[in-house]
């Protein structure tokens, strides 16, 4: 799910940008992935959840000669002990990634947006 929202971000973020910084973007990334691998680990971490908890009263009606009852509800947070993968080397690659960029459209379009 988090590379799923990941992909859209990236997918929306460079719909605003120019073809010319994309390209540049999609050259820098593919030296920087090489230069800087991704290194995954594991690590543990608190994920939150809810859960619909009755609260001991209900709510009753009646309709004809029939009353109806629901359980009056309320949402409970908790946290529960849980595992994800990260990669360690995304915040330095994401920098070098950026800064390439960004020098590569000043040389070439004499502005950081690649904006001709």
């Amino acid at each position: 799910m988090r590379n799923v929202t990941l992909i859209l971000a990236v997918l929306v973020l460079s719909g605003c940008s120019s073809a010319e910084l994309r390209q540049e973007r999609d050259i820098c990334e593919s030296t920087w992935m090489s230069k800087i691998p991704p290194l995954y680990e594991q690590e543990m971490y608190n994920k939150s959840q809810q859960r619909q908890v009755p609260t001991g009263y209900s709510t009753c009606s009646s309709y004809g000669y029939s009353i109806y009852c629901n359980d009056d509800m309320r949402t409970e947070y908790y946290t529960v002990p849980a595992v994800r993968t990260v990669d360690r080397n995304r915040t330095l690659r994401d920098a070098e990634i950026k800064y390439c960029t960004q020098s590569k459209c000043i040389q070439k379009f004499g502005n950081a947006k690649c904006e001709i």
